[in-house]
């Protein structure tokens, strides 16, 4: 059992993103989803139990090694150097919020300096374009949801919250 869990340790800590059980039972060469599964409870009940900063999350019966939520902050700084600039990343944001949107709208919004925006995203692969008549429909791809670690229909729930606390805090003024 002990070598199962290394390697679910492993496949999580190189992967950084939500896995199911079949995901990991094929990934670390393991006929039994049972068995990983017990692994994977193990592992989480040893990370609970130990000081470190590492925590198994699970999430709609999917899995992910990342830091403990009280850690996040000491990752802030790393983001800050993403490899997004702060424009592009608030035209991902826009993208992102609209999801999917037509290209003709972020550019109202954005300006025209949102070509380039989109250009680069598309060239990281974390939207995708399709032709709809004279613009085009921006659509998030799966690694945008695995980079920033969100789930493809939990996005909008997230910005239904952020919109419900920025009325609130409107509303108290």
């Amino acid at each position: 059992m002990e070598d199962t869990k290394r390697k679910i340790e492993a496949i999580l800590f190189v992967t950084g993103r939500f896995m199911d059980v079949e995901e990991i039972s094929k990934l670390c060469n393991i006929g039994s989803t049972g068995l990983v599964k017990d692994a994977i409870n193990e592992l989480m009940k040893e990370y609970e139990k130990s000081s470190s900063a590492l925590q198994i999350f699970e999430e709609n019966n999917k899995w992910k090694l990342n830091i403990k939520k009280e850690f996040n902050y000491l990752t802030t700084s790393l983001l800050d150097n993403s490899e997004l600039d702060a424009s592009t990343t608030k035209t991902l944001a826009l993208i992102a919020y609209k999801n999917p949107v037509l290209q003709s709208e972020i550019i109202k919004m954005r300006g025209n300096g949102a070509y380039d925006h989109i250009k680069a995203l598309k060239e990281q692969e974390f939207i995708t374009s399709e032709r709809q008549g004279r613009t085009r429909t921006l659509k998030l791809t799966s690694k945008f949801f695995d980079y920033f670690d969100l789930v493809e229909n939990e996005i909008k729930l997230k910005f239904a919250e952020l919109e419900q606390k920025s009325g609130n805090k409107d509303e108290q003024k």
